[in-house]
Order: structure tokens, then sequence, then C-alpha cells
């Protein structure tokens, strides 16, 4: 098998002040670049959370699609039949010797859409993919940046050859001399951009009353149903992202360049970390819009506080991370916190939990992902009946959305967000896709407008203003 190899690492510590912006960084050293990542955490516009991460350069791809897995590295091609999670485990083994304690110094970092759930359950795939999206896609960068927001430092981290000592340097005085970045103007042509939904209103209502039916007959006791639209993207995804970050900062924000798939968004869901053997997640499930005044806010959170649908709806998932922790973490060691808050986002307003485990000595984050991949929130309960029933009534392959972005890191650490809130672009094309969990006492019409809110945040980014939903 081809590995991740170097004979080199560099690393450097600097100070630098807050007015340095990741994505400034990020657009000195790889605008032209093909594989490349930026990842950061924000609360709001002006505050973020501790540490964001950029860089690119791999030293080693994976990718796979419909169970043929290729590997690329500096000109070698290996292409296999098979899982390529178990590949995955193989590439992400621990690795000693790695630069401090950061939450990410080397590894792999990229997308499990969700089709590759098949790798790990027998689910139909009778679905077109309309869009040529990977299963797995992960780049295993020679170049890492670890902002800490905190403690107003960047650490560099190359993994290289002897015969690439200039870049290290190039890099460090990048680092030290970059300019402060000014946000983006409105990239010319989005504004009139017309975006296609790609199945109408009465279409995506008779699917909720047959996901209804199933429910009904006693089959799941929920379903996430989705819809997508699409239309051209004439500008730079990069200039997208980055008034995304500004409409709707979100605790997961990314940017991926992938060869020539461009992935963008504002997640506001993890969908597992691994820390240190310990493992977290986050169910994300009731909604409401925000509202125009601090009254209105506070009007709608209680509305969803007391709605007896959402509230059963949220336990239900909040016992389904449970049950999925509890199949990799020490038995008695699964706790719920923090339980049925509500958190306020640019457009919308969702009630949470968190759930925590200590993982088994035998187990690794490869485990963790298997065992709570894709989110209970973005697919039903039960799980496997819930993706069959998606497959049936949904007429395309998901692709990226509902799956999961993130790293996997060579310290034994992960950290996965739900792939929504996302923009994929492709040959000049976009498309964006939200969904809505169907219970039995659903609404046909709420569902729909729901999936429309959920959308709102990059519709508004795209057209750079405010849009009716």
């Amino acid at each position: 098998m081809i590995m991740p190899r170097w004979n080199r690492l560099q690393t450097q510590h600097v100070r630098l002040d807050n007015t340095r912006e990741p994505v400034g960084l990020f657009k000195a050293l790889y605008s032209r670049e093909d594989w490349v990542f930026l990842y950061e955490s924000l609360e709001s516009a002006e505050a973020r959370g501790r540490y964001s991460f950029i860089g690119g350069r791999p030293l080693l791809i994976l990718e796979a699609e419909r169970e043929t897995i290729t590997m690329r590295s500096k000109g070698r091609i290996q292409r296999e039949r098979g899982d390529p999670l178990n590949v995955l485990r193989e590439l992400t083994r621990r690795k000693p010797g790695l630069p401090g304690v950061l939450p990410f110094s080397g590894g792999g970092l990229g997308i499990l859409s969700w089709d590759a759930v098949r790798y790990m359950e027998r689910i139909p795939d009778t679905n077109p993919d309309t869009f040529g999206m990977p299963d797995v896609r992960f780049m295993f960068p020679s170049e890492i940046m670890v902002f800490d927001h905190q403690m107003e430092t960047v650490d560099i981290i190359q993994y290289t050859d002897e015969g690439d000592k200039g870049r290290f340097e190039q890099l460090v005085e990048t680092v030290r001399h970059s300019e402060p970045c000014h946000e983006a103007r409105d990239p010319s042509g989005f504004t009139a951009i017309e975006i296609q939904p790609h199945i109408e209103k009465g279409l995506f209502c008779d699917r909720v009353e047959k996901a209804r039916a199933y429910i009904h007959a006693g089959d799941v006791f929920q379903v996430v149903l989705s819809q997508r639209f699409s239309f051209p993207l004439p500008a730079d995804p990069l200039a997208l992202y980055q008034r995304l970050r500004q409409t709707n900062p979100s605790p997961y924000m990314y940017f991926l360049r992938m060869n020539d798939l461009n992935i963008l968004g504002s997640s506001p869901e993890i969908l597992v970390t691994c820390r240190s053997g310990r493992a977290y997640t986050r169910p994300l499930a009731g909604t409401r819009p925000r509202g125009g005044t601090p009254e209105q806010d506070v009007c709608f959170e209680k509305e969803l506080l007391k709605d007896a649908k959402e509230r059963a709806e949220h336990v239900m998932l909040v016992d389904l991370a449970r049950s999925d922790l509890g199949r990799v973490c020490v038995p008695g060691s699964v706790k719920t916190t923090d339980l049925m808050q509500v958190e306020r986002y640019a457009k919308v307003m969702h009630m949470v939990s968190s759930v925590t485990g200590r993982m088994q000595n035998t187990r690794d984050a490869l485990d963790l992902v298997r065992a709570v991949f894709p989110a209970g929130t973005v697919s039903g309960s039960p799980k496997i009946r819930a993706m069959e029933i998606i497959d049936e009534l949904e007429s395309e392959r998901r692709g990226v959305y509902a799956g999961a972005i993130g790293y996997f890191g060579w310290n034994g650490d992960m950290d996965m967000c739900i792939a929504i809130r996302a923009l994929i672009a492709k040959n000049g094309r976009g498309m964006i896709q939200a969904g809505a969990g169907i219970v039995a006492d659903s609404d046909p019409e709420t569902e729909y407008n729901e999936t429309l809110s959920k959308a709102k945040a990059l519709f508004d980014a795209l057209r750079g203003r405010e849009t009716a939903v």
C-alpha cells in the first residue's frame, strides 16, 4: 500500500496578532492550488473558536467511488477494490514525534459522503449520482498552519523531503508578513443567480405523506427527507465562502478545494469528536427561525421548548446518539449533559444536547465514526430502515450532503462535522441540499418550509441579501 512518507519534519511557532485572518493567509499561500483546506470555528462574525487550520500540498490523496479505491502519492498511483475506511485506518495509524499538543498536526482531512454508509451497512443504492461526487476523498497535507486565536500564535508544520528547504522559509515569511485580510466584496455575477429546485413543492409534500405512512405502519419513528437546489456558479467559490463566514458564522466553517470539487459551508452540528480517548457528540434537533427582534427570539425559543413534537423527536435522537456511542465506549461511561438547550445561529435556532463517553481501549476513531455514521439527525430512527426509505423516496444520491467533513489525526484524535449548510461546486455548477425530520404528525407544508429555512443562509450568501423563504 502507498503510504504518506517524508524524511523531514519542520515546525515553527510564530506570534501573530489577531488582525491576520486565516482566510487572508490562505489566499496568499494557496489561491492557485488544487488540493487545499481551510477550517474555522466562528461563534459570530466577530467572535471565533480557539483554533483555525489551513494547509495543502498533500503527501497522499485517497479517493473511493463504488468500492474502487485510488491512492496517489508523488506520481505513484495505486488502485484496488475494497473498503476505503479500512485503508483510511491504515493511513491514519498513530505516528510518534508529532509537534506539541495541537488538536491537529498531521493526518487525513476530507469528506465521507452520505453514500459511504454503504461500506458500513447494506443499504439499497438505486438512485443516480447526478453531480459526480466521490464516496470518500481525503488529503494528507504536507503543510499545516494551526492558528491559536487565544494565544495569538500560528504553528507552521511541514512534512517534506530534504530537497524542499526553501519552501519552509517561504511559509514562515508569508505568515509573518501577510497583510490583514479585507472582507470580500460581492463577487460579480452572484446576485443574478437563478436557484433551481430539483423537485416541486407538491412532490416533496407527497414524499412527506409516504414517509408518514411508513411511520404509522410502524416501520420507523422518523425519516429525514431532503431536497436539492442547483444553479450556475460563475465566480470563485472562495469569495462566496468569505461572504458566508460573515453572514452565517457557525461552529464548523470549512472550505475545501479537492481538485475539481469545491466544498464550502457553515455547519452548526458536530458528527462526533474523539479527544484523548473520549467520545463526544451533540444531537441537534428542533428548529425555529431567528426573530427580527430580541423579543421575538425569546418568543420563538419558548415556543420551541414547549413544542411536544420537537421535544419527543429530540429525546429520541439523544437516545439514538447514546446507543451509537455505547457500541464503542466503556459500558456505563456514556452520559447526557446539557439536555435540550437552545442555541441561536445567524438564521435559525436549534435545540441541542451533549452526549459523551470513554472509548474502549480496543477501539479507535474509525470505529467511532462507523458507530455513529450517518447521524440520526440527518437520517432518522431506526437508522437502517430510515435510510432504506430515504433511498426509495429521494431520487438522487445524496453525495456530500448529510455525510461528514473533518480530520483523522496521526495523534489518534478525530473531529468530524455533519455536512449540512454546505455548498458543493463543480465544473461551474453549484448545489445545496437541506432536509427536515418527518414524524407521525408532521405537516407537509411546514416540513417543506423547514428545508427552505435551513437553506436560507446559503441562498443569502449567494445573492448577497436577505431572501424570503
